[in-house]
């Protein structure tokens, strides 16, 4: 009763609230209602429940009914396309989808919880090497999955609501010819397709709360980003062209972007710095010279020596809180080859000892596969302990540099230096009128490739003159695709992290994901953080599908616990 009154009280005038004269003429104003505030284009971002496909899978034996949302738009304003587009392996493909078919995904949903609204929603993007992913349908009508071996199979054998997000990278190319996958598009449209899953979170089976991210190598980098930077403003402005879930009018945001957990592998990811790092793990103790893999000895020693500085100011500590520099660098690096080893022993496992033969399979992502025989001459085993009684670096890294051959130098911004054989990661910078720009200052001052319009030469200015220009993007697109920069800020960071980085993947360095890790250590947002160079794995992703899995259940049991 009391509620009412007051409630009552309010229409009136404050006068006739207040007064005891009965016979006072009073006036009465009708309330003022005001329009729930919206996104510019949430009424058009609608998810429709009826709009699906039942296709059959088999999981381990047992028939599997699956309900197919397929190629859903996630932004109100998607970028058409051009039909033929260049995949990772340099193979020019056509695609049937130019108006959404980088920014759309495919919904896959158990029949078993198609009612469920509390279920996990497993996100997998699918980028290697930061291209643009084209959508794809990891689930078809009549596929057969072993849930001990498939992240895929295990994911809806789980119950969980399974999604492939497709996301615009690098080497796109547009309908109107401009190149609209420059940095950071990846990680806009990956934080796009989260925001429609917020939007539609009443109306999809599925919690949009307990979002899990996987992703491998590109798809590592863009999960970590997108598991740093939740809820930054400093992407609203990309999310707003694209017509994003929960972005107004006028730029501002009512939908968050954060997700739960990341369940990255090999994470590609602080572009800006990779190639420091690289050069520094490989050179340190001379492996690129044992080799034979030594293309600019001059580079590696400049882009090695930086590396020092660029560490030192990252102020990491280990678990011990000794300093993370490139003095201790390699002590941390050896520590997490030994704790892979002797995890990989205690479950099991066998590594050969000090003399004996062991055979290594390398390739994917682009590159052929091959087996080749090698001799293990840096780990020295105590069977009967299980555990490692001497790791010869030296010879560790001679060893992770033969079985694939080193990048040449530098690793990553490699196109403009006629000395390089490749292009890197350099076409994900610039503008989108650029086939490429060079982001780093290395590669930008020696750039030697006359009338590309990029380095000293084409346009007069140096790397700290050209960074310094307003209208110069690639600082800031560095910034946005680096989790790095966000770790430990003010953005939401996801509080659950599974990092894995096999200990013989050469793609990038070593100390990418041990500072990722020790970075995250310290964010007192992160809750959970299972962070492990991978014993035997190259550069590859979900070869652990069992332990991945339980540690995603383990986590949504702790986040309901918590009230996540």
């Amino acid at each position: 009763m009391k509620r009412t009154a007051i409630g009552s009280c309010l229409l009136l005038s404050l006068a006739a609230c207040g007064s005891d004269n009965t016979n006072a003429t009073t006036t009465t104003t009708a309330p003022t209602v005001t329009a729930p505030v919206t996104g510019a284009y949430d009424s058009a971002l609608a998810f429709d429940k009826t709009k699906y496909t039942t296709i059959n899978v088999t999981i381990d034996g047992v028939k599997t009914p699956v309900r197919w949302y397929k190629e859903v738009c996630y932004v109100g304003k998607p970028i058409a396309m051009a039909a033929s587009q260049t995949s990772l392996t340099g193979a020019a493909t056509t695609i049937t989808n130019t108006a959404c078919g980088y920014q759309s995904m495919n919904i896959f949903v158990p029949e078993s919880v198609a009612s469920n609204q509390d279920t996990a929603i497993y996100f997998a993007v699918n980028n290697g090497g930061w291209f643009a992913s084209y959508i794809k349908a990891s689930v078809t009508d009549g596929a057969t999955f072993d849930s001990s071996a498939s992240n895929v199979g295990a994911a809806l054998k789980a119950g969980y609501v399974y999604i492939d997000v497709a996301t615009r990278g690098r080497g796109l190319v547009a309908a109107d010819g401009s190149y609209a996958g420059k940095a950071p598009a990846a990680i806009v449209d990956a934080k796009a397709a989260v925001r429609y899953l917020r939007l539609n979170d009443s109306a999809m089976p599925g919690n949009a709360n307990h979002i899990v991210v996987n992703g491998t190598s590109g798809g590592g980098g863009l999960s970590s980003a997108l598991g740093a930077s939740g809820n930054s403003t400093d992407y609203l402005s990309y999310l707003k062209d694209i017509g994003a879930a929960g972005v107004t009018a006028d730029g501002s945001s009512i939908i968050k972007d954060d997700v739960l957990a990341i369940n990255a592998y090999c994470p590609i990811t602080d572009l800006g710095n990779a190639d420091l790092a690289y050069e520094w793990v490989y050179n340190i103790l001379g492996t690129r010279q044992t080799v034979g893999s030594y293309p600019n000895p001059t580079g590696s020693a400049e882009l090695m020596a930086k590396f020092v500085g660029y560490q030192a100011g990252l102020g990491l500590k280990n678990a011990d809180g000794m300093a993370l520099t490139a003095t201790t660098m390699l002590v941390a690096i050896k520590a997490e080859v030994i704790r892979s080893a002797e995890i990989y022993l205690a479950s099991g496992g066998t590594i050969p000892n000090l003399g004996e033969n062991i055979s290594y399979t390398a390739g994917g992502f682009g590159a052929p596969t091959t087996t080749r025989t090698y001799v293990n001459d840096w780990i020295a085993i105590d069977n009967a302990t299980k555990k490692v009684t001497s790791l010869d670096m030296e010879k560790y890294l001679k060893f992770v540099a033969t079985q694939a051959t080193l990048k040449n130098t530098p690793a990553f911004d490699q196109t403009g230096l006629s000395i390089t054989a490749s292009s890197g990661e350099s076409n994900m910078f610039g503008t989108d009128k650029q086939v490429y720009s060079n982001f780093t200052e290395y590669s930008w001052d020696h750039n030697d490739v006359a009338g590309d319009g990029i380095g000293y030469a084409d346009t007069g200015y140096s790397w700290t003159q050209f960074s310094a220009l307003s209208t110069s993007p690639q600082l800031k697109q560095v910034k946005l695709i680096n989790p790095m920069a966000y770790i430990g800020t003010g953005a939401t960071t996801a509080p659950y992290w599974y990092v894995r980085h096999g200990t013989r993947d050469r793609d990038t360095a070593f100390t990418v994901s041990i500072n990722l890790s020790r970075a995250l250590a310290a964010d007192a947002k992160v809750q959970d953080l299972n962070y492990r160079l991978a014993w035997n794995q190259p550069h590859a992703g979900n070869y652990d599908v069992p332990e991945a899995m339980a540690w995603i259940a383990a986590t949504l049991k702790a986040a309901t616990a918590k009230g996540l």
